[in-house]
């Protein structure tokens, strides 16, 4: 029995940001003597807890104070570099493409994702957004997904997402949900081609396969 309701990432797939991720994250990890890093190893590497990621490419320990310093400097630096961001190419005609409920969840914060919504135009296109409500990000998205899915009043067997990371597909099978992987985000594609899940090149593209799972 196919899915009826869509729940969509927003960083690194609607919003097109990479760019952006990777020089913030490069601001915070110079604000600590730190080395830069690409996108292509920001691909390659990034993964949730964030703290980890830090870790590894600081190759030392970081603790949640250190983290949280962090994690503002990246914050700071994001908001930045914000207002030349734009949504994927493909995002208005993929938000179209699915027959049924769609809504929005985040690992940005949502007293800041809220309003980004009605400015990218997407007012009324979601049953519900969800960011973080907490001052420090960079956690696993599973227990974010299951107080989503309880606020919409869905269960996993009902709901696809569309993300762009491993630590997405970890929180679909948490909750018993299905998703679409797309390589246009914060992943190597080979990464996600390895996960054994559906992958999608465009956000068209993924919201034809979730329409078939």
């Amino acid at each position: 029995m196919a899915r009826t309701h869509l729940v969509w990432d927003w960083n690194g797939t609607l919003l097109d940001d990479l760019s952006l991720v990777v020089s913030s994250t490069n601001t915070a990890f110079t604000s600590v003597g730190g080395r830069l890093v690409d996108a292509d190893e920001h691909r390659s590497r990034f993964r949730r807890p964030v703290a980890e990621f830090y870790a590894e490419i600081l190759e030392r320990a970081v603790d949640d104070e250190e983290f949280g310093r962090l994690d503002r400097i990246f914050h700071d630096a994001y908001r930045l570099g914000l207002t030349d961001m734009t949504l994927a190419a493909d995002a208005t005609a993929a938000l179209k493409d699915w027959p049924g409920s769609q809504s929005l969840l985040s690992m940005w914060f949502h007293s800041e994702l809220v309003p980004a919504v009605e400015t990218y135009g997407l007012a009324g296109v979601f049953t519900r957004v969800d960011g973080l409500r907490t001052e420090i990000g960079g956690h696993l998205k599973a227990g974010h997904l299951a107080e989503h899915l309880a606020g919409l009043g869905l269960t996993g067997d009902q709901v696809v997402l569309i993300g762009d990371s491993l630590d997405d597909a970890a929180a679909a099978d948490a909750v018993g949900g299905q998703i679409v992987l797309y390589t246009g985000g914060f992943t190597d594609p080979s990464r996600l081609r390895a996960s054994g899940r559906p992958v999608a090149d465009t956000l068209v593209e993924a919201v034809a396969l979730a329409r078939t799972l």
